[in-house]
């Protein structure tokens, strides 16, 4: 694939695309994640520590998800 990418010149329009979807869906992913988990702007005001940390949390775990469903596919 990637050698019928590079000759096609459309290697970097694959990427691209792929790099879309990948953002789109972290984004979705951490919405949804937040929402879930009641990771709101009052927790982030009352308890900064336990946003940071579920945040981080989030991340990992959408980071995760989108690697697998999309990259390393």
């Amino acid at each position: 694939m990637f050698n019928d990418l590079v000759l096609s010149c459309q290697l970097w329009t694959y990427l691209a695309d792929i790099n879309e979807q990948a953002r789109d869906r972290y984004s979705l992913l951490v919405e949804q994640m937040k929402k879930a988990e009641s990771v709101t702007e009052e927790l982030k005001k009352e308890n900064q520590m336990e946003w940071v940390r579920r945040m981080m949390s989030i991340h990992n775990r959408a980071e995760e998800i989108v690697l697998n469903e999309l990259i390393y596919r």
